[in-house]
């Protein structure tokens, strides 16, 4: 890769960089069981932002991998999943309020616990919109990298451990300049007792020519997606 960033997100922590068009960002599940909230939004028209109801519609899939885009709310591909050793990224689980960490975990607050206080990925994920003229009108659907949630036979959620492995990673491609808003926060859905949130590693490279290829040919609504985004750059 032609890296132009290495940055390690700790457990607990957030982040937000803009990836410009034709670069790639790629995710690395540092320990394993990782779980990573993410925001995307239009750099240029933040008014246009990740829709993943027809993320999933549009592409006749509820699990999101490698060969699959990320749809805004203007038919746009906004990032494109061009490399995945994990297999599965969770579309519907979530992410994590105050009121749960604390009914999960119990009170965890900063005067105790100092920088090891219990987070939450909402409000993690506002820290890092705020820093974009972004606020909580703004928080809308969040895609968990690195987990995978079933859905039972009776319709229950159902999360799954063990999804991803230490050293998996993603790489999101992408075609326009794309703000990228994230947390690495534990599941809402994962039933571990325990508060230990797991570190991932960001590395920002320049894509090599035709990388998004494998999802702009994967089915007929991709290509058009491509070219709804050409079009934003004509």
């Amino acid at each position: 890769m032609d890296l132009l960033l290495e940055e390690t997100v700790p457990g607990g922590g957030h982040a937000s960089l803009i990836v410009k068009r034709g670069q790639s960002l790629r995710v690395t599940d540092l320990r394993g069981g990782a779980n990573v909230s993410v925001l995307l939004f239009n750099a240029t028209e933040k008014s246009e932002r990740l829709n993943l109801p027809d993320t999933l519609k549009c592409q006749h899939t509820a699990k999101l991998t490698a060969g699959h885009c990320l749809y805004s709310d203007m038919g746009r591909v906004l990032a494109a999943i061009v490399a995945d050793t994990c297999g599965w990224h969770d579309s519907i689980g979530g992410v994590s309020n105050a009121d749960e960490v604390q009914e999960r975990y119990g009170v965890g607050r900063y005067q105790e616990r100092r920088n090891a206080f219990y987070r939450n990925g909402a409000d993690n994920l506002l820290v890092e919109m705020g820093k974009w003229g972004l606020g909580i009108q703004d928080l809308l659907m969040t895609l968990n990298l690195f987990s995978r949630v079933d859905v039972t036979d009776a319709g229950a959620l159902d999360f799954v451990a063990g999804n991803s492995k230490a050293g998996d990673y993603v790489d999101l491609y992408a075609p326009m300049n794309t703000l990228v808003v994230l947390t690495a926060i534990q599941h809402p859905l994962d039933p571990n007792p325990e508060y230990a949130p797991k570190p991932v590693k960001l590395e920002l490279s320049r894509a090599e020519p035709g990388v998004a290829e494998i999802c702009r040919t994967a089915c007929e609504e991709n290509v058009r997606g491509f070219i709804n985004t050409d079009r934003f750059f004509l």
